[in-house]
């Protein structure tokens, strides 16, 4: 494989010295791509064995691919890290502008070493690093406000990309998140803690760089295809009517939506939280990420009176996807949509990321009514199933951290159950709190063995719905091979940063034929053995940092609730999980 000049440049930044310098590395994008690929290849290399994830040895790695800024929905950057929520893997992405900004400042890859001694934030441009005072944004009560100084401060509208993280982040919770464009976010694993334990406050990367093609034919002739099939097909049409709000009701149909801490997998409230209800009495604006056609970002408008003025009303703009609605809403018991709102904007406000905010909190409510825990564990807090303004208030206090269980709260519901029990209704795999599927045991096994313990990275949710449609079962082989077979080529994808929500237009013949006018020449055969090193290469370095797919701890209650697939066997699940071990 070959790349164009800029892409293989790597920007290092030393946050110890206030010094940055840009190394060309060629050969890490021609064997791994780049985004996921190339990341990873950064981490082993930056990252020294038992490293503190909080401490200054820990790196923090962003990197794009080659059909960043040239194709549509290739719009992610992949950040990774070793996880102060797990204590392995770190990887998240995020789309908004943050991967065309770096592309067009000159870069396929960011590595930021060591911490700062003050509160600091980065402008990122084709000249280099400007390292800025942000002892005034450290502190602050709203990731809003953050924005707003930002937005205000710095030039580049338009062009540019601000990444910032909230109290959460400063304060170690570690499912801390790093938010950009308000409204897309770094969610998952704790990007925003190391953001915090390094004096990070922000990014603002800028940049007006060209982005060369080989074949300018070719590629306009490629371009225009994809771009067809994006627009005019059924294929994304869901994703821009609706939005990933639209699983709310078909899974809560199946009996595969968990709610309040998966004690059921039906909610009787789903009809009022759906893509549907949402879409027809609160949804204010749809937007893009950059280079989307598609525009599957959703966003409710809040209204809420001000007590002692009648009507004046606040008016604002809640993100909300399927994920943040199971989180705050089914998980929780609440139906009431204003409540689900406030809750999401109060963890938006934080920096808090929404699944492990929304499962850690619906543990704590089972907690309470199982008094194993106290309110005087919880601040006076009076968790209750469907108590937004309960939830609001605890969602804060896991940021404060006024008591020894917020504390706990604070590191998830992994850690939290080790200390005041309730370890059977602790939703977290392999560290990580749970996404919105109990589809059956394809779901679960993808969260415990898929790299990120996402439900992402192997869409085993999807492998369960097709097995409950042909009835046909699946040995612990079958499920195993189908799993990792889809995580290897979404190596690929990521490596590419194809957003997934376009896996079905950007199929291997796609890809090469995308790559062809960017002078990058391979084979379906070549990027499938690319995927699997990658995928190598990210368990290495789990197991380089104690994880062990034979120690991995199944959380009792997905065994206990109905699931569309039946009740899950968990022996079934250790030979799947065994079976992908051997496999990968």
């Amino acid at each position: 494989m070959t790349v164009d000049k800029l892409l293989e440049r790597v920007l290092y930044v030393d946050l110890d010295k206030r010094r940055f310098h840009v190394e060309h590395r060629p050969e890490l994008f021609e064997e791994a791509i780049g985004g996921t690929g190339v990341a990873i290849r950064l981490l082993h290399e930056e990252c020294p064995e038992g490293a503190d994830p909080m401490g200054p040895e820990n790196p923090m790695i962003m990197a794009v691919g080659p059909m960043v800024g040239l194709y549509p929905l290739a719009s992610k950057t992949v950040a990774m890290f070793k996880s102060p929520h797990t204590g392995n893997l770190g990887e998240s992405h995020a789309g908004g502008r943050s991967a065309v900004a770096l592309r067009l400042a000159g870069y396929g890859a960011l590595v930021v070493r060591g911490v700062s001694n003050m509160p600091v934030y980065l402008v990122i441009d084709e000249a280099g690093v400007q390292f800025r005072d942000a002892s005034a944004l450290w502190g602050m009560h709203s990731s809003y406000t953050v924005g707003s100084v930002l937005r205000e401060r710095e030039a580049g509208s338009g062009l540019r990309s601000i990444m910032r993280i909230g109290r959460a982040g400063e304060r170690g919770v570690t499912y801390a998140c790093v938010i950009t464009e308000t409204f897309r976010h770094f969610g998952r694993l704790g990007l925003g803690t190391v953001w915090g334990s390094k004096g990070l406050k922000a990014l603002v990367i800028r940049g007006k760089h060209a982005l060369p093609v080989a074949d300018r034919r070719a590629y306009r002739r490629t371009y225009d295809g994809i771009f067809e099939t994006l627009t005019e097909s059924s294929l994304m049409q869901k994703y821009h009517e609706l939005g990933t709000a639209m699983n709310v009701l078909p899974l809560n149909e199946l009996g595969a939506l968990p709610t309040k801490n998966l004690q059921d997998a039906r909610f009787e409230g789903a009809e009022a939280i759906s893509g549907e209800a949402l879409a027809e009495e609160y949804l204010g604006r749809r937007v893009a990420c950059a280079h989307c056609p598609v525009a599957c970002i959703h966003l409710a408008t809040l209204r809420t009176s001000f007590p002692d003025k009648p009507y004046f009303y606040k008016t604002q703009l809640v993100g909300y996807d399927h994920e943040p609605i199971f989180a705050t809403g089914s998980m929780l018991g609440l139906d009431e949509v204003n409540g689900m709102l406030s809750l999401l904007d109060e963890i938006e406000v934080h920096g808090l990321d929404a699944m492990s905010a929304g499962v850690a909190l619906a543990w704590a409510t089972e907690m309470l009514e199982r008094e194993l825990i106290s309110l005087e564990d919880t601040d006076g807090v009076e968790f209750r199933w469907g108590n937004a303004e309960a939830y609001i208030e605890g969602a804060g206090k896991i940021v404060t951290q006024p008591t020894d269980f917020y504390k706990a709260l604070a590191r998830g519901v992994d850690h939290a159950s080790s200390i005041y029990g309730g370890r059977d209704a602790a939703l977290a795999f392999g560290g990580n709190e749970m996404p919105g599927y109990h589809t059956g045991p394809g779901c679960h096994v993808g969260y415990l063995t898929g790299a990120r313990q996402s439900h992402l990275d192997s869409a085993g949710y999807s492998v369960d719905q097709k097995v409950a449609q042909s009835g046909e079962s699946l040995t612990p082989s079958e499920l195993a091979e189908t799993l990792l077979e889809e995580e290897r080529w979404r190596q690929v994808l990521t490596s590419l940063v194809i957003c997934l929500f376009a896996r079905n237009v950007y199929e291997p013949e796609t890809v090469i034929n995308s790559l062809e006018p960017l002078g990058i020449s391979t084979t379906e055969s070549e990027l499938r053995e690319i995927g699997a090193r990658i995928l190598r290469e990210k368990n290495a370095f789990k197991e380089r940092e104690g994880f062990s797919m034979d120690s991995l701890r199944i959380p009792e209650r997905i065994t206990e609730t109905m699931s569309p697939l039946g009740q899950v066997d968990p022996a079934y699940m250790r030979e799947t999980i065994e079976a992908y071990r051997q496999k990968l």
